[in-house]
């Protein structure tokens, strides 16, 4: 089964880039639920937080940075906003490529789902 991330990764399907390193790619979610709705995946394919292990420790870093990174420019951290990653069909994962949502820009409810 073809990844749609992989494939925005490799550029074959158009997205809005807003932050790209060697291992870090972050795009505009095509289907926001809020004013600032930004995925951030790792370009290398893990199916989610759990196939994270140690060798995966400084890939963890650079997402990291790359949320606060984007964050930052998009002037979320003056009134906060929220970073979700969902796992497995009962955590509503849809796309099985890890993948981080930054969602901002309004005020958040609790709880979630």
């Amino acid at each position: 089964m073809t990844c749609i991330f992989c494939e925005i990764v490799k550029k074959n399907i158009p997205s809005q880039i807003v932050y790209e390193t060697d291992q870090v790619l972050a795009f505009k979610d095509i289907a926001p639920v809020a004013p600032v709705h930004i995925v951030v995946i790792p370009k290398k394919h893990l199916k989610s937080v759990m196939e994270f292990d140690p060798e995966e420790g400084m890939l963890t870093v650079l997402l990291m940075r790359a949320i606060r990174e984007i964050a930052s420019a998009q002037q979320l951290p003056e009134n906060g906003f929220r970073v979700v990653t969902n796992v497995g069909s009962h955590g509503g994962q849809s796309v099985h490529h890890v993948h981080f949502h930054i969602l901002g820009g309004r005020p958040m409810t609790w709880p979630p789902g």
